[in-house]
């Protein structure tokens, strides 16, 4: 029998570990944009924002930006594993 596979959170570190991310700070002086390239080649983006742009922090709104990127690779790679185990 086969063992269920799952999605794990060292596999989306090892995807986001082996990927090209770029930031963008202060876009319209309150966003923060991350655009991350994985490995295979399709590309995600994430982003945080404050409402008070004097509020604005780059260490923080960097991390909340990626963070929105790992939230859609989790939701891309439990796609996959469903799709494998369907099939």
């Amino acid at each position: 029998m086969e063992e269920i596979q799952t999605v794990t959170l060292n596999k989306i570190n090892n995807i986001l570990g082996n990927s090209e991310i770029e930031v963008f700070h202060k876009v319209f002086n309150k966003q923060c944009i991350a655009v991350a390239k994985l490995p295979n080649g399709f590309v995600l983006s994430g982003e945080s924002a404050v409402v008070d742009p004097r509020k604005y922090d780059r260490q923080i709104g960097q991390e909340m930006a990626i963070d929105d990127i790992k939230h859609k690779l989790w939701e891309l790679e439990g796609y996959l594993l469903q799709d494998k185990l369907d099939n």
